[in-house]
């Protein structure tokens, strides 16, 4: 069984990057179980979804350091869910910052982020960090990142799907005109890891 946490903002693709872990997964047979949970706004709120997959999954939901993946598209929403994490956890994150309204009102500072990276650094020896919107834009275009996200997560091995099952997933989930960009957003974020 792999427990998947995926944690974001809205308007990042996360719900499309749990959509293309879960096609890979079921064209190889697997069991997959998805939940989905969406802030109050729906760009911008807080969005985490849960991916399990293996032979036999009976639930969605994942328990406080029971995550086998936590793959956060934004640095303060992977600290947030740091609690699923444990030792041998691999975290992956962005470390692209999306600045809430809060922050860009001045009612509030963003956290450090340095302190941010030393916390999930303290987690678990298995922290990657990425900046997928500086790849994605390489790729083509920044909304992308997700993508880069998932190539990024392929690339650590602790999926059971290859890298050719997961690119395929990848081609079958977005329109053709997109492919070549995705592709490229993918092998992007794979080779960065």
């Amino acid at each position: 069984m792999t427990n998947i946490v995926i944690v974001g903002v809205g308007g990042q693709g996360i719900l499309t990057s749990s959509q293309v872990i879960g096609r890979a997964a079921l064209t190889k047979g697997l069991d997959v179980f998805m939940s989905e949970v969406h802030g109050m706004a729906q760009r911008g709120g807080v969005v985490v979804t849960t991916v399990k997959l293996g032979e036999k999954v009976n639930s969605p939901l994942i328990g406080d350091g029971d995550a086998d993946i936590l793959l956060g598209f934004e640095p303060i929403e992977t600290y947030r869910a740091i609690n699923k994490a444990s030792e041998d956890t691999w975290v992956i994150t962005n470390t692209a910052q999306i600045v809430p309204f809060t922050v860009s009102t001045g009612k509030q500072s963003y956290p450090n982020i340095d302190k941010i990276f030393e916390a999930l650094d303290d987690v678990t020896d298995r922290f990657v960090k990425l900046d997928a919107r500086k790849l994605a834009m390489e790729a083509g275009a920044a909304i992308t990142q997700n993508i880069v996200m998932v190539g990024a997560l392929t690339a650590t091995g602790v999926l059971p799907m290859s890298k050719d099952e997961m690119l395929e997933a990848v081609r079958q989930s977005v329109p053709e005109r997109f492919r070549e960009m995705n592709e490229k957003a993918f092998l992007k974020g794979y080779e960065q890891v």
